[in-house]
């Protein structure tokens, strides 16, 4: 599955699709499964974007809305120095956009082969957020800063899908 696979996979989540979550939650405990099921009460609209700004998805509903970038990889570890920094540019620039508009910036990790919850959602250091987006970025882990001042993405500290689900479906 490509990453464009994986966008179609969030997106399903995210707007409650049945048969999506159905397939995602195959090999997830009772309790993620239950959380994921709670996307079908507070559904978003989700917008593939045309990756402008490194930005894959933008979901809105009318409480809350966010910038969503998707990475995948075999890798539990994703290192933004690598590629030419080009994925440090995209964050940064993401980072500008987000704080002049006021928006939630989203990574979700998607880790190839796992099984059970294989999402998990961060967000970047940042300022100027008000209100219920502000309480959400205070909550979520952020993207890690390595000594030479670029990002990390460790699978493992990411906050999983079905409890980010769970937060917004309250």
């Amino acid at each position: 599955m490509g990453g464009s696979n994986y966008e179609r996979e969030l997106k399903g989540i995210l707007q409650g699709d049945e048969s999506t979550l159905f397939s995602v939650t195959k090999s997830c405990s009772p309790v993620e499964k239950e959380k994921y099921m709670m996307i079908l009460d507070k559904p978003f609209i989700v917008v593939r974007a045309a990756g402008s700004y490194g930005v894959d998805l933008v979901a809105v509903r009318g409480d809350i809305s966010f910038l969503a970038e998707i990475k995948s990889s075999t890798s539990d570890t994703l290192h933004f120095s690598s590629i030419g920094g080009k994925l440090q540019k995209q964050a940064m620039s993401m980072k500008a956009e987000c704080e002049k508009t006021k928006t939630l910036p989203i990574y979700a990790f998607r880790l190839k082969n796992h099984r059970g919850d294989a999402w998990r959602i961060f967000t970047l250091e940042m300022n100027g957020l008000e209100g219920r987006l502000r309480v959400l970025h205070k909550r979520l882990p952020k993207l890690e800063l390595s000594k030479g001042n670029n990002l990390i993405m460790r699978w493992r500290d990411g906050m999983p899908l079905s409890d980010f689900i769970n937060y917004l479906s309250r």
